[in-house]
């Protein structure tokens, strides 16, 4: 009896411990572990009982009080921290301290996610095996953070042969998007490729980019070093149709023509195109024109009516040689403040560029920006037959060198609808009636913007140069201004950056010994002195 008198409340801890244990190891135990927790806490209340007299003796103790008062803050300590941690459950906030910020989103993806209309269902079929799970996890947990409007599962095709059926997967590693009656599907883990389908499903319509051919430029369907089939699929990862289009034998631009690309015209375009193309930018379109140098397209010309100036010259660029060049690629490292340019960080290399310049004299309406340019180690060479490209003061035009401009102008344009309707009301109408109306001149106008871009240079976009460090990224940038798309976008991949420091030998051994031998003995010295004070009280 004293036996269970004096232990029977260490046998009750016991018990309750042993339950723990059981649930949290072998949960399918849960009756035992429920059976062994009920036993302790009897054997706590038989304790109490049998103890009762001491137990009300030791309640006036002074030593029962101060424990009580600790007991007590204890207490509140771990209720104040189990309430924060509830409300930090569900209201954390993510810090990535890593240089790169490789573990964070883009802007570009964060304001794709946060301007989501509707909700996206995430299908993401992964074994539990794949190695690529944890990093796709990793990535959606980022896109579900920003946006409530981001749903995500994981499924394993093994376990789940229904749904692997239902949505007819092929390959471990693919990742369904849905959006209402929208679908698209990837199979790699890169945060460009997840936001770009995102964009796609959410997209209500595709915008269509022609390419313009028949004066000699390269083709879009050409996948060698010249052509610009990288370009031409880079801008179907973003939701982009691209087609082509011959301008010799029309007189109008498509309907659903949403930018012309105009891709280094090797010969001169005819009069009826040049006239189609200003009457498109008349009616608010977008042409993003790139002519190379020591070509006679005619658009010189053409563009100087906009007030840009395509010089006949070569830009040859000293810097580009220490960065892997040679001295007729020019490289950009520093742009103008633009909403293309806009965090833009990026050497863009433009392979035989001529320089683009906005004129003194430009059409009123027109705001135009000069975009990129070179150093001040380059400049436009002007003698284009000389053996030896060297300077010449007076002749050639000292660097910084613009290669791009780009500019808008506001127009008004009356509405196809009101004008086609308007026609029909008129041959409806009875003589002698009202037809004021009705009349064409007279049908709605909306104002639009009108927009254009001129590089002096088409190869930078070129199969062979596209990827070349910010290449792809700046003519992207570009289109998506011109097509006022701003978050169909384009994401530079981010690099770990190897971090380490490296010691003399001498330097290392007094590391270890720091570390190993004068800081453990330093810690044990205080605590010593520390003791034997104590004691000696």
């Amino acid at each position: 009896m004293n036996w269970l008198k004096n232990y029977l409340n260490y046998l009750s801890l016991g018990l309750l411990a042993l339950a723990i244990v059981i649930l949290a190891v072998w949960p399918q135990y849960r009756t035992v572990a429920w059976i062994v927790g009920a036993a302790g806490i009897v054997a706590i209340a038989v304790y109490m009982i049998v103890n009762l007299s001491e137990l009300k003796e030791g309640l006036k103790r002074r030593s029962f009080i101060y424990s009580s008062n600790m007991l007590l803050i204890i207490v509140l300590v771990l209720a104040i921290l189990v309430v924060l941690n509830f409300f930090l459950a569900r209201h954390h906030y993510r810090v990535d301290f890593t240089a790169s910020r490789i573990h964070s989103l883009s802007e570009q993806s964060v304001s794709v996610v946060k301007n989501l209309k509707q909700e996206v269902v995430i299908r993401a079929f992964f074994r539990d095996s794949n190695v690529s799970r944890q990093t796709m996890e990793n990535l959606l947990k980022n896109y579900a953070y920003h946006s409530s409007r981001v749903k995500y599962e994981f499924i394993d095709p093994d376990k789940n042969p229904g749904l692997v059926k239902k949505y007819d997967i092929t390959q471990d590693g693919t990742t369904v998007f849905e959006c209402g009656d929208k679908e698209n599907r990837i199979t790699t883990t890169s945060e460009e490729d997840v936001t770009n389908a995102l964009i796609k499903v959410t997209r209500a319509s595709k915008k269509v980019i022609y390419f313009l051919e028949g004066h000699g430029e390269n083709s879009i369907d050409d996948t060698g070093d010249v052509g610009f089939s990288t370009a031409k699929t880079e801008l179907e990862k973003i939701g982009y149709e691209v087609k082509k289009l011959s301008l010799a034998l029309s007189d109008n631009f498509p309907k659903d023509c949403a930018l012309l690309i105009v891709p280094g015209p090797r010969k001169g375009l005819l009069p009826n195109e040049l006239e189609t193309l200003k009457n498109f930018l008349k009616s608010g379109g977008r042409v993003l024109f790139m002519v190379d140098p020591e070509t006679s397209s005619g658009l010189e010309t053409f563009l100087a009516d906009y007030g840009i100036k395509l010089e006949n010259d070569l830009v040859v660029d000293t810097v580009s040689r220490l960065l892997g060049g040679d001295y007729f690629m020019p490289v950009v490292t520093e742009y103008e403040s633009h909403d293309i340019t806009k965090n833009f960080r990026y050497a863009t290399f433009f392979p035989l560029a001529r320089s683009v310049e906005i004129s003194e004299t430009k059409p009123e309406g027109l705001t135009l920006s000069n975009l990129a340019r070179t150093s001040t180690n380059s400049w436009a060479e002007k003698q284009l037959d000389k053996t030896e490209v060297t300077f010449d003061q007076g002749k050639d035009r000292q660097g910084p060198i613009t290669l791009a401009v780009v500019g808008s102008q506001k127009v008004e344009v009356k509405e196809q609808d009101q004008e086609k309707k308007a026609e029909e009301n008129k041959e409806k109408a009875e003589p002698g009636e009202e037809k004021a109306e009705t009349k064409k001149d007279e049908a709605a106008t909306t104002s639009r913007e009108a927009r254009l871009a001129v590089f002096g240079d088409s190869d930078f976009i070129a199969n062979k140069y596209y990827n070349l460090s910010g290449n792809g990224n700046f003519f992207l940038n570009t289109v998506n201004w011109l097509t006022e798309e701003a978050d169909l976008i384009s994401i530079q991949p981010r690099t770990r950056v190897p971090r380490s420091i490296s010691l003399t030998p001498s330097q290392g051994r007094f590391l270890m010994f720091l570390s190993v031998l004068l800081l453990p003995a330093a810690v044990l010295a205080a605590g010593l002195t520390i003791w034997v004070r104590r004691r000696s009280l």
